[in-house]
């Protein structure tokens, strides 16, 4: 009998084999990687530039195994001299790692492929016995990763983390060869999908260790305050659930001890199974908020391992009209932000650039930020603890993504648990959204509730959300969200642009909004584009006038809200490069919305979005006292 499969359903098979093997990879991902045995990898690689995968592919396009001498990620040091290397690695191309690769030579501004990379470097284990692991903080979009000759495995996501283990005696204590194919090429069947409105950085983007770790380690653990019930603020003496998670089953008898030193806290509990639940009462505890965002340090130990963070303590959750912060009503005054700093047209990595971007955004008078479309650097929600600035942390499913393909989702499920993964004891985040702007449709809503019933599991203390759009070709003055997803949302967020691409901002004027959900209401983007430093009178598109003017009628929309309006985060902090923005005087790859240009001016507009959240800020300074 013979099996004849054509090449769409071997493309099928092939991703969706591909994307149940990278969400079985993600249950070993390490967390709190900062507080580990560590050696950063980070600093100059030597590079190839392969558009046509020399390197990955023969020339019948069938990929190359370990053994063959012409696949990229084998030696290209020569045998003899009659031996044939048509690849090499040589200092007089290197790029920056962490950096993408767009910003650090001319070629490379537009270039989507493929690009190997290769670090060489010796290690010795601290300790003999212990295992050793290659973390990624994140690389755009697909990598392949092998070390001195022998495939790790390959990661699909292009802003979560992911780890490798390596193979007892495969690290050599000097002249390690660490290669990997970085390929940034967008496809309809990926997350995101073809069509974004933001620039493709491709390249290692985010930090590279090895982790050295014991035979059985911590591998993860959630501290968290339990789940309010009906609105409830915590008590004196708030209850904290979670668990440990060990790399492996436990020895008969393991104990994991949590104990927090400041509040002369200590528990232990016995490990019956790799993942251990914790549950106690914290006395004395302050609670985590935006005006005071304390930070205790907690560890966690067992016989063989120890690790420790930061984490404030506070619960979140939609109650009815509100947003309750520590049972307590809260309004979210936001701004959307890029991963890029736009002053050096690259990808934000460092923690300098998430201090210039959350200390921008509090000059703004925010308390609240959306980090859009996709997870940003971990040092960005570790900064925004200890800012006391609360975040909307999203997965890439944007626009038009193939909402009926179940591989497509399954990818989807993967980056949605590793950002989960990764942030799941920041005080910071307060919300998981699982897209933006997608059209409706039965089967995108079965999508997206798939990823919301997914979000839920993962994390029970957290509100669930996407931003939602609205259709301005039928824009009335009585406006209702009433988007299906509303129904399994916590917070309802819509996205508005009346003004830019709906009529003229007096458009505002008699424009009412509300909801059929009788859940709280958020506005998750709004704005206008306007060129730094060009001047004309407010009707004038890509003036700073018209964008003033823009959030000027905004502003007096927005005073109309109804009740369970509970905040916005207009769109967006800083001009940041996008391909689809081709204006040749106002935008030149840059989308304009920025109130903040392109050089870290201040527009018009950033002054009255400013007065009006000084002035929410005073009425519930007032209010509190």
């Amino acid at each position: 009998m013979s099996l004849k499969i054509n090449m769409k359903t071997l493309k099928f098979l092939t991703g969706l084999l591909f994307a149940v093997s990278a969400a079985n990879a993600q249950t070993n991902l390490i967390t709190n990687i900062g507080d580990r045995k560590t050696l950063s990898l980070n600093g100059a690689w030597q590079y190839i530039v392969d558009p046509y995968e020399t390197g990955f592919y023969d020339y019948r396009y069938k990929e190359l195994n370990e053994k063959n001498g012409d696949a990229y990620w084998n030696t290209d040091v020569p045998e003899n001299k009659t031996a044939k290397k048509e690849h090499g690695y040589i200092d007089k191309y290197t790029l920056q790692v962490p950096g993408d690769w767009n910003h650090q030579d001319p070629k490379f501004e537009y270039y989507e492929g493929t690009v190997w990379y290769k670090k060489s470097f010796d290690y010795k284990k601290a300790n003999a016995a212990d295992r050793v692991f290659l973390y990624f903080g994140a690389v755009n979009y697909k990598s392949d990763v092998y070390l001195n000759g022998k495939k790790l495995g390959a990661h699909k996501g292009g802003f979560t983390p992911f780890n490798f283990e390596v193979p007892e005696g495969l690290l050599k204590e000097a002249g390690n060869f660490l290669v990997v194919k970085v390929d940034n090429k967008r496809y309809a069947d990926e997350v995101p999908t073809l069509n974004t409105d933001w620039w493709n950085y491709g390249g290692i983007t985010r930090d590279v260790k090895l982790v050295e770790v014991p035979k059985t380690f911590i591998q993860d653990f959630v501290i968290q305050l339990t789940k309010p019930v009906n609105g409830q603020a915590p008590s004196k003496q708030p209850g904290v659930s979670g668990w440990v998670k060990l790399s492996d089953a436990p020895a008969a008898g393991e104990i994991v001890t949590v104990s927090i030193p400041e509040l002369k806290f200590k528990k232990q509990f016995t490990a019956v199974g790799a993942q251990v639940p914790v549950q106690f009462k914290l006395p004395k505890v302050r609670l985590w908020s935006t005006e005071n965002p304390k930070l205790y340090n907690v560890i966690v130990s067992t016989s063989t391992d120890k690790t420790q963070d930061k984490i404030g303590f506070r619960t979140i959750e939609a109650a009815g009209k509100q947003v309750l912060l520590n049972g307590k009503p809260i309004f979210m005054r936001g701004i959307s932000i890029h991963g890029e700093i736009a002053n050096e047209i690259r990808r934000a990595y460092s923690h300098e650039d998430a201090l210039q971007l959350l200390n921008q955004a509090r000059e703004l008078g925010c308390n609240m930020v959306r980090l859009a479309h996709y997870p940003h650097d971990e040092k960005m929600t570790r900064m925004a603890d200890s800012l006391g600035i609360l975040v909307w942390s999203e997965i890439p499913v944007y626009w038009t993504i193939d909402f009926g393909n179940k591989e497509v989702l399954a990818k989807a499920k993967v980056q949605l648990n590793e950002m989960i993964t990764r942030d799941h004891n920041r005080a910071s985040v307060v919300i998981w959204s699982v897209g933006n702007e997608t059209p409706i449709s039965p089967t995108r809503t079965d999508f997206m509730h798939n990823l919301i019933t997914e979000a839920k599991r993962l994390d029970q203390t957290r509100m669930i959300s996407a931003a939602l759009e609205v259709n301005y070709s039928a824009l009335k003055s009585s406006n209702v969200v009433d988007d299906p997803l509303g129904e399994f949302v916590d917070l309802v967020a819509f996205n508005e642009y009346l003004g830019w691409y709906g009529g003229l901002p007096d458009k505002c004027r008699t424009t009412n909004w509300s909801t059929i959900y009788n859940k709280p209401l958020f506005i998750s983007e709004t704005g206008a584009g306007a060129k730094g430093g060009f001047h004309a009178d407010s009707l004038t598109r890509f003036s700073e006038e018209f964008q003033e003017w823009y959030y000027k009628e905004q502003i007096s929309m927005l005073k109309r809200m109804p009740d369970n309006f509970v905040g916005i985060s207009p769109w967006v902090l800083t001009d940041f490069r996008s391909p689809k923005r081709n204006n040749p005087l106002y935008q030149e790859g840059w989308n304009r919305k920025g109130l903040y240009d392109d050089k870290g001016n201040k527009k018009k507009a950033f002054y009255i979005l400013q007065s009006y959240y000084n002035e929410i800020k005073n009425k519930q300074t007032s209010v509190s006292k």
